[in-house]
């Protein structure tokens, strides 16, 4: 039984201007996604599903249908604001926008019949957090018997997912002596605003400071299938909270908060010497380009990774 993958690729590119995820950035038109794939392939994964929105459904599976040959299994699922809604419930007619990542992802279950790993399309995270996260996939099966509410998460320091070009948004973990995390919370618009000193803000101009060599989640979680069942339940509370606002959004790591705090689930940060660097805006292409590039000179990826 081999690990899944699924990427999300639903997003708008809103800040960066367009679908950054068919953007590409290798020395043959290689997107940031292809080297995910790449790797995971090579770390045992045996599926990709991409996570995608209905009006560039076609145009993306032109792209990436038959990109990797016979190296992965390939599928596609669709997020579209109005799928997994609970019966009778009427979005504010304004909305126009998904439901979030944890909305997105209730739209792979279908796809998704053995442990997975889950990732964002604009992050390249490296071929050490594929095989870290591999192992761990792997591990949570015995004898066809897949185990429930065991998770982990690629953790990376906060200090080296920033962005020069503007705030982000992370999941930043607390975790105990054993390296489980006893609390994810997301937080917005993190930046360094001086030298070894870096804040988010949880209100316009109310600024906290977090230290540089925090775990923060980078979206690449690992899962068993029964994390669709919390995500339901706990997707199905939000709509009923906050269904009527017109910008609130349904985060992975807010199920997977509630399930440490109920003591449903175990996370454990997984560390590893990974690379992390991704696309939030225009300007951050020419460092990717470059960090690619250096990758390909020091021999850890070819010159080309797609087949044509």
């Amino acid at each position: 039984m081999q690990p899944i993958l699924i990427v999300l690729a639903a997003g708008m590119g809103s800040r960066y201007g367009g679908l950054k995820q068919l953007d590409g950035v290798g020395p043959n038109g290689e997107t940031i996604m292809d080297y995910s794939v790449y790797d995971a392939a090579r770390s045992g994964f045996g599926k990709v599903v991409f996570i995608i929105r209905a009006h560039f459904r076609s145009a993306f599976e032109e792209i990436f249908a038959k990109r990797y040959g016979d190296s992965i299994e390939v599928a596609f699922v669709e997020q579209e604001p109005e799928k997994e809604l609970p019966a009778g419930f009427t979005p504010p007619a304004e909305r126009t926008k998904p439901w979030g990542t944890g909305h997105a992802l209730l739209m792979a279950e279908p796809q998704a019949d053995a442990p997975f790993a889950v990732i964002n399309a604009d992050d390249f995270y490296g071929r050490e957090a594929f095989r870290a996260m591999s192992d761990f996939l792997l591990g949570c099966v015995s004898e066809n018997q897949i185990s429930q509410g065991r998770y982990a998460m690629i953790g990376y320091k906060v200090g080296n997912t920033l962005s020069e070009s503007g705030g982000v948004s992370r999941g930043i973990c607390s975790v105990d002596k054993q390296n489980f995390i006893t609390e994810v919370t997301e937080r917005h618009r993190i930046r360094a605003i001086a030298p070894h000193q870096i804040v988010f803000e949880t209100d316009p101009g109310c600024l906290t400071q977090v230290e540089p060599d925090t775990p923060v989640s980078m979206n690449f979680w690992g899962f068993t299938p029964d994390f669709f069942n919390h995500a339901h339940n706990a997707f199905h509370t939000f709509i009923h909270e906050r269904g009527q606002e017109l910008t609130s959004e349904f985060y992975i790591p807010t199920v997977a908060n509630q399930l440490i705090q109920s003591k449903q689930a175990s996370l454990q940060v997984l560390n590893c010497n990974a690379s992390w660097f991704g696309i939030t805006y225009q300007q951050d292409r020419p460092y990717v380009e470059a960090r690619i590039g250096q990758l390909i000179a020091n021999g850890l990826y070819p010159n080309s990774i797609i087949q044509k």
